[in-house]
């Protein structure tokens, strides 16, 4: 990840210097993202029952449990999206300084972080861009749990929006990448995209049982 970063540094640095060019700064991440994928052995292999269209947004939803995760999202879509993710990765040393100006930081501890996040993700989404967020909120520590319950966050953004909501199941992340020290294996890292759910009609009263919907489809892939 460190090479491969070090090697993109001139274009991520110079694509993040304005907003507007946050189109250019995506498919530079693209790159990013793939290289460490077939860098580190892996091979990606999708399944899909319905196709990301280009130019549309959408709420893109997936279960959480390795970093490949985030890798993965970036070979899946080439429409430009946006992740919303806890402030600590902030910290950690160069992709912590991409991370924190080009995505959505959250301290799920703080109501008003979480409401400065629901304003930012509206302000993207009025740019046409798409959101991503894993909706357990975090990877869960005890490693027996298969699919942690989901926040609210990613439900109530689609609705308000108005936008279609697209779960995504990884099915291998976990064992290959996981986030213990010491474990894991190159391999395929397969990844299916369910059928996309539209909140076309939805109000806020319809959250729980969307969240349901989504949170039983991806969990039914992983079992």
């Amino acid at each position: 990840m460190l090479i491969v970063i070090i090697l993109l540094f001139p274009f991520l640095f110079i694509t993040t210097l304005k907003e507007s060019w946050y189109a250019y700064f995506f498919k530079v991440a693209r790159v990013w993202g793939i290289a460490n994928l077939i860098g580190m052995g892996f091979i990606p292999k999708i399944e899909a029952q319905q196709k990301i269209e280009k130019g549309k947004s959408y709420m893109l939803t997936a279960n959480h449990t390795s970093m490949m995760d985030i890798m993965m999202m970036l070979y899946i879509s080439k429409n430009p999206f946006v992740f919303v993710g806890k402030k600590e990765l902030a910290k950690l040393p160069i992709f912590g300084y991409f991370y924190k100006r080009t995505c959505i930081l959250v301290d799920r501890n703080s109501a008003q972080s979480r409401k400065a996040v629901f304003d930012e993700c509206q302000r993207r989404l009025n740019r046409g861009t798409s959101i991503c967020i894993f909706p357990e909120g975090g990877v869960p520590d005890d490693e027996t749990i298969l699919l942690a319950p989901f926040k609210d966050g990613a439900f109530r953004l689609a609705i308000t929006h108005q936008i279609p909501i697209v779960p995504i199941t990884f099915i291998d992340n976990k064992e290959a990448f996981p986030y213990i020290f010491f474990k894991g294996r190159p391999g395929i890292l397969r990844a299916y995209i369910h059928s996309f759910i539209s909140t076309k009609n939805l109000d806020l009263n319809d959250k729980t049982n969307l969240k349901e919907q989504v949170y039983h489809k991806i969990l039914s892939k992983i079992k």
